[in-house]
């Protein structure tokens, strides 16, 4: 069945909600719930009572709630946001809200929870709304993008502040109409979140493929015939022959450190590029956001000069993380990073760059980080880190292999990432026309498999990328 428009709509004196469905209702989100309601019932409680713990992470993207701590009541009652059973809890603070972090509080312990201040909890009020329409309400986009324009503060710590949820103008159905409209969303966005989860997982299979591409050719070559040899090194396992393994401190000239030290009063508008931990993933210089020195400071400092062909090791942080530097980075300085020199006539950079990336590298980075509060690499223990090194020529043809057939996972990956963000926009899509009333959805069964032309194409062109992906 398709869903047609409701047949009488008046002007619903919100600009940006323009008409509605002439018999709804437009009130202001106070009007039908209560904001952050008062732990006055839950203090006559005995302290000891246990209670569902409600961390931000407990709170999915997708209207998930995750229940699996619990407190004790005299614990968490002081300091904490206050829940029960069939409240909506709604993420003030970016990027949370902006994901739609919200859920409806359901298998709560002793049908009370208590969590993370940067919840805003929304009770329903008496007979105007149920929670199940009220979750669809604060996950719309039209809430979401309206929230974002009223967000407050600075940074990564930007808050939707209370009054913007307090006065939030929308149109609200009968009770009745409103459990029509949850039963349809319920439905037609479980079907697309199974697309959805569909896309996600096939993006993580080709993302282990990918890695299962880098790590053989780096530990065994392409030539399936050739005789292997114990490389007698965890995790290298057996290496052709032909190859050598040798420790990273001999095929190097040198194995430094990028320059440690306070950075406040060292950046400038425009100079020599300096690249920092957040610079460097999957094997390559993300150089977002820019940072620069001046010349005269990076001569100062000419030990972390980089130079094309080194290799940039991330010391803290996000350990494991390697790329090389191109040709564009030469002459950049940099900060923090352990910066290794490739001899030249041995080792080329981008061979060993890959060999640091693969499953084997990754692994012997993290198995010699050091200090248990804060995680980092030392220059002489990564010396002593063993690398397979095939003949010059035969890295070269390997680096390309990996190239040819990176690039074309990264073309199914990105198809993928284009049908799972086409169908996520359609589910959005359709939530805020039905919680709008720009489609009427009266007397619709979840036994009549939707016609919508909208539907049918999300299901059509998320089939074609996975038959695309699956034949890869």
């Amino acid at each position: 069945m398709s869903f047609p428009k409701y047949p009488e709509y008046k002007d619903s004196g919100v600009e940006w909600l323009g008409e509605v469905p002439a018999h709804w209702k437009v009130k202001r989100l106070r009007y039908v719930a209560e904001l952050n309601p008062s732990k006055s019932e839950i203090r006559s409680l005995p302290e000891e009572t246990r209670v569902s713990f409600i961390p931000m992470e407990a709170v999915g993207d997708d209207g998930s709630l995750v229940l699996d701590q619990t407190r004790a009541l005299h614990d968490v009652i002081d300091g904490y946001t206050y829940v029960r059973e069939g409240d909506v809890a709604v993420a003030k603070i970016t990027p949370c809200f902006e994901n739609g972090k919200a859920a409806m509080m359901r298998g709560l312990t002793n049908g009370v929870g208590l969590g993370t201040t940067e919840l805003t909890v929304l009770r329903p009020r008496g007979p105007v709304t149920t929670s199940a329409y009220l979750f669809r309400i604060v996950t719309s986009e039209p809430f979401r993008w309206l929230g974002e324009s009223h967000m407050y503060g600075a940074g990564g710590q930007k808050r939707v502040p209370d009054d913007f949820l307090r006065d939030f103008s929308i149109a609200w159905p009968s009770r009745e109409e409103q459990a029509e409209i949850s039963a349809f969303l319920d439905h037609e966005t479980g079907k697309i979140d199974a697309l959805i989860e569909e896309q996600r997982r096939l993006i993580e299979l080709l993302k282990e493929k990918r890695q299962a591409v880098i790590s053989h050719a780096v530990t065994k070559g392409l030539d399936l015939n050739v005789p292997m040899k114990d490389s007698g090194v965890e995790w290298l396992g057996e290496v052709p022959a032909h190859w050598e393994v040798r420790k990273l401190s001999t095929v190097t000239e040198k194995i430094t450190n990028g320059y440690v030290g306070p950075t406040r009063d060292i950046f400038v508008n425009e100079g020599v590029p300096y690249l920092q931990s957040l610079h460097i993933k999957n094997n390559q210089i993300v150089f977002s956001p820019r940072y620069f020195v001046s010349d005269g400071w990076s001569r100062l400092h000419q030990k972390s000069i980089l130079q094309a062909g080194d290799v940039l090791i991330v010391q803290t942080g996000d350990i494991g993380q390697v790329a090389v530097v191109t040709k564009e980075f030469s002459g950049s300085n940099c900060h923090a990073l352990i910066v290794a020199s490739p001899v030249s006539e041995f080792v080329d950079g981008v061979w060993l760059s890959w060999v640091l990336n693969s499953d084997y590298g990754y692994n012997s980075l993290l198995s010699i980080k050091t200090g248990a509060l804060h995680p980092h690499l030392n220059c002489g223990y990564v010396k002593d880190v063993y690398v397979p090194v095939p003949p010059l020529g035969e890295q070269y043809d390997l680096v390309g292999h990996i190239k040819r057939e990176l690039e074309s996972f990264s073309g199914l990956i990105s198809e993928a990432e284009k049908a799972k963000n086409f169908l996520q926009e359609r589910r959005s899509a359709l939530i805020s026309a039905a919680v709008t009333g720009k489609i009427d959805v009266h007397g619709w069964s979840a036994g009549a498999e939707s016609e919508e032309p909208e539907l049918a194409m999300v299901a059509e062109e998320s089939a074609g990328y996975s038959a695309q992906g699956g034949s890869a």
